[in-house]
């Protein structure tokens, strides 16, 4: 008879892969104030990877554009992008739950850290505090899950949080 293992999740270690903050209309953004009335747009990628043993890779990509309209017209603001991860020990799971783990609950335990990198750039850029809503990981994993068994029938998809193409949040 084999031996059930009991149920593991463990984060070991939550880190910053990769940030960038690009303000290509500074200064003159700055002597221009008309109103801070930005317009965020919200591009938002997960993959993951098995490393050795138990251990995955999650990283949470996100890509923050800040606009503001100047004399009718929108500019970026600033543009920032973060690339966070975690490394989480999984096992004695089912296999079937193992890509909700990765593609929802790693993402959830992770957001909060690219939302503060986001946050704080923005502030070091010389921008007002930027904080990003919470997402509803599990909604947009289940999205996934729908969109790729559409596809299987044949019917066209964009969304993707564990593959190429980044979804976009408007």
């Amino acid at each position: 008879m084999a031996e059930e293992k009991t149920p593991t999740f463990r984060i070991h270690k939550i880190f910053t892969k990769d940030s960038s903050f690009e303000s290509p209309r500074a200064p003159d953004i700055f002597v221009n104030d008309q109103g801070w009335q930005p317009k965020v747009g919200l591009q938002l990628n997960s993959e993951s990877r098995k490393l050795k043993g138990d251990i995955f890779e999650c990283c949470l990509t996100l890509t923050v554009t800040v606009s503001v309209s100047i004399e009718e017209k929108d500019e970026t603001a600033y543009l920032v992008e973060v690339k966070q991860a975690g490394l989480f020990e999984v096992s004695g799971i089912a296999d079937q739950q193992l890509p909700h783990m990765l593609g929802a609950y790693c993402p959830n335990v992770i957001f909060p850290f690219a939302r503060q990198q986001v946050c704080d750039l923005a502030i070091a850029g010389g921008f007002p505090q930027l904080l990003l809503e919470p997402i509803n990981f599990d909604a947009l994993f289940a999205q996934q899950q729908q969109q790729a068994a559409q596809k299987k029938q044949g019917e066209g998809v964009d969304l993707n949080l564990g593959g190429d193409k980044p979804e976009t949040l408007q």
